[in-house]
């Protein structure tokens, strides 16, 4: 199951770093993409792991973006706690946007033959 979601990248949260139980480093960033939605519009993302947190670094706060990640829960102590991990982010062109907007129509210009009642 592929999950995705587009919007504007708002925030761009700081490295946060660690030591796990075995002993190896860890980095993880966070990052805010605003949908546009009614109710609950922003939706923050984790990158866990040097390698994804490059990804964000070519991306600047304002760019419409789409994201492209995993949800997992896990249970602790009787409690589900859960994680949005991101994978990949692109950027979206300019003026794309989640709405379908029809094509305006063409507009066909008179001839002076009134005889030629066709627009081509």
């Amino acid at each position: 199951m592929s999950l995705s979601i587009k919007g504007k990248l708002s925030r761009k949260l700081s490295v946060e770093s660690g030591t796990s139980k075995a002993g190896k480093e860890w980095k993880k960033q966070s990052f805010l993409v605003d949908t546009g939605e009614q109710y609950n519009p922003e939706v923050c993302f984790q990158l866990f792991g040097e390698d994804k947190i490059q990804m964000l670094n070519s991306h600047q706060e304002g760019d419409q973006v789409e994201v492209s990640f995993n949800l997992s829960s896990r249970e602790y102590n009787g409690r589900y706690f859960h994680n949005i991990d991101a994978w990949r982010i692109e950027t979206l062109a300019a003026g794309s946007s989640s709405e379908n907007k029809m094509p305006e129509a063409p507009s066909f210009e008179n001839s002076d033959n009134p005889d030629d009642d066709l627009p081509f």
